[in-house]
């Protein structure tokens, strides 16, 4: 398909993934461009493409980037970390990671090169670094751990780092060297009570910082003609007008917008946009008629750019897995396959006392307002003691599960795992059921305005029947997973060695309400 401005008729046309479309196909878009968990965002243009990092925490490959021609419709490019290190627990030992692992990057471009800096929980800041988008990525470690860092490239040369934490708002500026692998010298440029999640930029002679106010859930900018001040502080929005961590990105034309992610319930974060005007050099989110808060609806920043969106239903044909998949934490690869039966994703059954630290839960975010994630699976594979399906990962996960019984028969049941503070608890929702037919057609329906998932089975993929009543959806950060609530596919046998789950295919779509 060649560019083009893309009418109503176009987008029906086009086969369903996504079940929301922020492109209304008349040249105006509606918040957000992604209706998914993509939190702490940072985007910038590179001549007229637009790169937008994200958070990942443990799952794994890590550190989402994605690509966009007009900042709304966006697919993924890469995982910049194929596996998570420095830490046991992305093998979910010692505890796992969930809630953990890597969050907050700062995407930059210079000379060619795209620059991530990041800072693992628990370890040193990183720097990664690559040519191409797509990777090879690699990197060094700095010699401390910054905060949410913020990379800014200035226009003599000098490399900076900023960091400020919310429980503090210090916000401290480390100078690295040209090649950016060392800090070479660090000063305290400014304080902000509660500020964090920093972002520096440079217009017209001033140096613009932003930064997110987790306490008040608002964003705030400050300039100064110097980096180390004297700053003054302006707030800009909060969650009730548009969202409270981002920054701004340039439009090739010379206008501005900016992005800013907002907590959105159970879906988890959501990075929306927004036209940003100036005024006495102050940006002002919004438009002159109507100032100060993020649109629910606008004009495209960008016309004439053809529909994309990341991909969401899978039927396991290609050789590498989806773009749109993430495993739990770290997996075995020796315990799954595209090739052992092609056509089929073969889960082998992974070590996990129950669902929450069981090894290989293949996820891909949930999306809203509603989505259903069907799964057709073969079960001829399971032995006794195998708890395999499909369901959901979050604060609460409800797994609709066949078991391998000792006899040879196979059985249903649902499952809800609770994460609290004293640990996971598990709920049976439904004993174990005798099920004749290998094959089943699994079913988890999100409702997040309800704030509710369904479970249902089918052994003709025509008549379901749901097992479990509603289950939950809810959004976290002390527990469960600091994520929105995803899908998850799973395989695991508490004895540590069993048999496996053949997934003939995975299809996202709108349910009837």
């Amino acid at each position: 398909m060649t560019p083009g401005v893309l009418g109503l008729a176009a987008l029906a046309g086009v086969a369903s993934a996504q079940v929301w479309r922020s492109d209304r196909g008349d040249g105006t878009y509606a918040n957000p461009p992604l209706n998914a968990d993509y939190p702490d965002p940072d985007i910038i243009r590179v001549g007229r493409d637009f790169y937008f990092a994200s958070t990942t925490f443990a799952n794994a490959p890590g550190l989402t980037l994605l690509h966009s021609r007009d900042l709304v419709n966006w697919d993924i490019v890469s995982h910049l970390i194929p596996r998570l290190d420095g830490s046991a627990t992305f093998d979910l030992q010692d505890g796992g990671s969930y809630r953990h692992g890597i969050y907050a990057p700062s995407l930059r471009y210079r000379d060619g090169t795209f620059y991530v800096a990041v800072t693992p929980v628990g370890q040193n800041t990183r720097i990664y670094r690559a040519r191409d988008p797509k990777g090879p990525w690699t990197h060094v470690a700095l010699d401390r751990q910054a905060f949410d860092p913020a990379l800014f490239f200035d226009d003599d040369g000098a490399v900076y780092l900023a960091t400020s934490i919310g429980s503090d708002g210090t916000i401290t500026l480390h100078t690295l060297d040209h090649d950016v692998t060392r800090i070479t010298a660090s000063r305290v440029i400014y304080y902000n009570k509660g500020a964090e999640g920093s972002k520096l930029l440079k217009r017209n002679g001033y140096y613009y910082l932003f930064n997110a106010l987790p306490g008040k859930l608002a964003l705030s900018v400050s300039r100064a003609r110097a980096l180390d001040g004297p700053w003054e502080t302006r707030a800009q929005i909060d969650d009730t007008t548009g969202g409270h961590q981002g920054a701004l990105v340039d439009l090739p034309d010379g206008g501005w917008y900016g992005f800013v992610m907002r907590d959105s319930g159970a879906i988890g974060r959501v990075t929306n946009i927004s036209p940003v005007f100036w005024r006495d050099d102050w940006p002002v989110w919004g438009t002159p008629d109507a100032p100060g808060r993020v649109p629910d609806r606008a004009r495209k920043p960008i016309q004439g750019q053809r529909f994309a969106e990341p991909p969401s239903s899978d039927d396991f044909a290609a050789p590498t897995l989806g773009r749109q998949w993430q495993w739990n934490h770290n997996p075995l690869d020796r315990l799954w396959s595209l090739t052992e039966r092609p056509g089929f994703l073969r889960l082998h059954a992974a070590p996990g006392a129950h669902f929450w630290w069981a090894r290989n839960t293949l996820v891909q975010k949930g999306q809203a307002p509603r989505a259903r994630g069907e799964a057709l699976v073969d079960t001829r594979g399971l032995r006794p003691g195998d708890v395999c399906g499909l369901g959901t990962l979050g604060k609460y996960s409800a797994q609709l599960s066949v078991v391998g019984r000792a006899d040879g028969t196979r059985a249903l049941t649902m499952r809800v795992t609770e994460d609290r503070t004293d640990g996971p608890h598990v709920e049976v929702r439904v004993p174990a059921q005798r099920v004749a037919s290998p094959r089943l057609w699994l079913r988890t329906d999100m409702d997040f305005p309800a704030k509710v998932a369904r479970l249902s089975y089918s052994e003709d993929g025509r008549r379901f029947t749901a097992l479990g009543g509603t289950v939950p959806l809810m959004f976290d950060w002390r527990t469960g997973t600091f994520q929105g609530v995803q899908f998850a596919l799973s395989c695991y046998n508490p004895a540590g060695t069993g048999g496996w789950l053949d997934v003939d295919r995975f299809t996202l779509s709108t349910p009837p309400q």
